[in-house]
């Protein structure tokens, strides 16, 4: 995984205090970040105001446009969220770069 190559990564479980500062970091960095959780909450409105797009249905269609390039697009998910999950199946049978939070 080259960051610097990254134009874009997508977090699977995306409320979690270990994925938030995952996600702040590749903010930083200028990337275009977004992801799916299942509830809002503190977490996610604060990543929300911040810029991060965020979504909560389990569905492919909400993924933005900007994270379904797979030459430039990391996924980070947490075993938190299982393996059957929509978005996950999604783009594991499409191809991309998915990582583990405690890979990343």
């Amino acid at each position: 995984m080259n960051i610097e190559k990254l134009q874009s990564v997508y977090f699977i479980g995306i409320g979690g205090i270990g994925m938030s500062a995952l996600v702040r970091y590749f903010f930083s960095k200028g990337k275009i970040v977004a992801g799916y959780d299942r509830t809002p909450c503190e977490l996610t409105e604060h990543l929300i105001n911040e810029g991060v797009q965020i979504h909560y249905e389990e569905n492919v269609s909400l993924i933005p446009s900007a994270c379904l390039d797979k030459e430039n697009t990391l996924v980070v998910w947490t075993p938190a969220v299982p393996e059957t999950h929509a978005e996950l199946v999604y783009f594991r049978t499409n191809g991309f770069e998915i990582q583990k939070r405690s890979q990343v």
